[in-house]
């Protein structure tokens, strides 16, 4: 099966800047890539699985905004704290910065977008409002499935030779320290589910001992509980 972070025909990465890899933010940058693949890939079919169901689009359009908000949250984090370093590290690699920029931008562009769509189909779940807000899931994970992989291939093997640890994981940590602990206790499973067991591992390492410990106690039955309810009558991917 070949990797879906493979560069594409057409596709150059920046020179590499001399030096040893000082981090490991291209294998954790993947974890988290996995996730938003995996939502925005099922986020037009949710949508369609609920038309005419307002309770059912009530909850679907509710998960689906806060994929968006941990989307939202993980660029800004990049756009604050990796981005500018990169493009003062490694000058030679500018060029590709604002390309990754630019699609940032495309993506909040296309979020701004859903938003309204989004509020007004979970009150009516009527057919016109659906299609639409499908349509626009799919044009945005279109969006991702270029931009996702083309930062793990172009950008990240730059960032791990420039960004000491520290700094990667600050990179990470960002999303978790601007979302609520509540919600990283219930969405947490999906994140883990979407990733091979070894990876599950080392990503559960990045979360902080707290939630790592309400993850146990009730997240996980949250997760079970949530997945279900989006996809029923689908076996539940094994998380930790």
């Amino acid at each position: 099966m070949t990797d879906f972070f493979t560069m594409q025909p057409g596709e150059t990465a920046p020179p590499l800047p001399a030096g040893p890899v000082l981090c490991a933010g291209t294998a954790a940058m993947r974890r988290i890539h996995r996730f938003f693949l995996w939502a925005y890939g099922e986020a037009p079919g949710l949508v369609r699985s609920a038309a005419g169901d307002t309770a059912r689009a009530a909850y679907v359009g509710e998960v689906l905004g806060n994929f968006d908000k941990v989307l939202h949250i993980h660029h800004e984090g990049e756009d604050l704290l990796m981005y500018p370093q990169l493009k003062e590290r490694a000058p030679a690699c500018a060029l590709h910065v604002g390309q990754m920029l630019e699609q940032h931008r495309q993506v909040t562009q296309r979020l701004e977008a859903i938003e309204p769509v989004r509020l007004r189909w979970m009150q009516t779940a009527d057919e016109e409002s659906g299609a639409e807000l499908a349509a626009r899931y799919e044009d945005l994970s279109g969006v991702l499935n270029v931009h996702l992989r083309r930062e793990v291939t172009e950008m990240m093997p730059v960032a791990d030779r420039v960004m000491t640890e520290k700094e990667a994981a600050a990179v990470g940590q960002h999303g978790i320290q601007e979302l609520d602990k509540k919600f990283l206790v219930g969405y947490l499973g999906m994140v883990l589910a979407t990733n091979p067991p070894a990876d599950r591992k080392e990503l559960f390492k990045e979360i902080p001992p707290p939630v790592r410990l309400a993850y146990r106690l009730v997240g996980r039955r949250m997760y079970r509980k949530q997945y279900s309810t989006l996809f029923p009558g689908r076996p539940v991917p094994e998380t930790l």
